[in-house]
C-alpha cells in the first residue's frame, strides 16, 4: 500500500486528518512562494498554491499519495495576508469586523500513478462588529500568528463568528469531506 505524504507544515491539517482516521505516513512541507500573482483572484490563487505544493513534494516521494492544501481568506476580490505581526492582524480584523468574507480552500492530491485530483471549497463567514477593545485583546493574544486572514476560528476568534455557511473544517485549514472524497476516489485506504 502506498504511503500518504502530507505536504504541509500546518499542525491543524494533521489534526483534521487524524479526526477522520487518516494518518499520513510522512509530513513533508512544501516551500513555495505564496505571493499572489498580479491580478490573481482568491479561488485561482488557492488552487494554484495547493497544486504547486503537491507537485513540489511529489517529486521527492515517487510512488506515494501526496496531499497538499492552501487556505485563503478573501474580502471581496482582496486576498488577506497571513498575519506575521500584530499590526497586520489588527488590519485584518478591522477589515473583517461586521462583514462577511470567504475562506477558500484549495486541495490537491497526486496519486502514485501520477493522476491529479483537485477540489476548491468556499465557506462564507460573517464576523460580528468588533469593538476596539476586542480587536486589541485578540491582537494581544498572538493567536493570529501565521494564520490566513489573521484569525483562528478554532480558538478565541470563534466568539466573533456570527454565521458560517459551508465547511467548518475548511476554515480551520482543510475541508475533510472533499479530502476524503478525493482519497477514496483515488483508492487510498487508511
Amino acid at each position: 500500500m502506498a504511503v500518504l505524504v502530507l505536504a504541509s507544515a500546518s499542525p491543524r491539517r494533521l489534526d483534521l486528518l487524524r479526526q477522520i482516521a487518516i494518518m499520513p505516513g510522512l509530513v513533508d512541507p512544501a516551500h513555495v512562494d505564496e505571493t499572489p500573482l498580479k491580478g490573481e483572484l482568491p479561488v485561482p490563487h488557492a488552487r494554484r498554491l495547493a497544486e504547486a505544493k503537491a507537485l513540489a513534494v511529489a517529486g521527492r516521494h515517487p510512488g506515494a499519495f501526496v496531499l497538499a492544501a492552501d487556505t485563503v481568506v478573501a474580502c471581496g476580490r482582496r486576498i488577506l495576508p497571513k498575519a506575521e505581526d500584530e499590526a497586520t492582524a489588527r488590519q485584518c480584523l478591522e477589515l473583517l469586523s461586521g462583514r462577511r468574507h470567504r475562506v477558500v480552500g484549495g486541495i490537491c492530491l497526486i496519486a502514485p500513478d501520477g493522476r491529479i485530483g483537485r477540489r476548491t471549497v468556499t465557506t462564507s463567514v460573517t464576523f460580528k462588529r468588533l469593538s476596539h477593545a476586542e480587536m486589541a485583546a485578540y491582537a494581544a493574544s498572538g493567536e493570529w500568528d501565521g494564520k490566513a486572514g489573521g484569525y483562528a476560528i478554532q480558538g478565541l476568534a470563534a466568539r466573533y463568528v456570527r454565521d458560517i455557511q459551508g465547511s467548518y473544517s475548511n476554515i480551520v485549514g482543510l475541508s475533510l469531506f472533499e479530502t476524503a472524497q478525493l482519497l477514496d476516489g483515488f483508492g487510498f485506504a487508511p
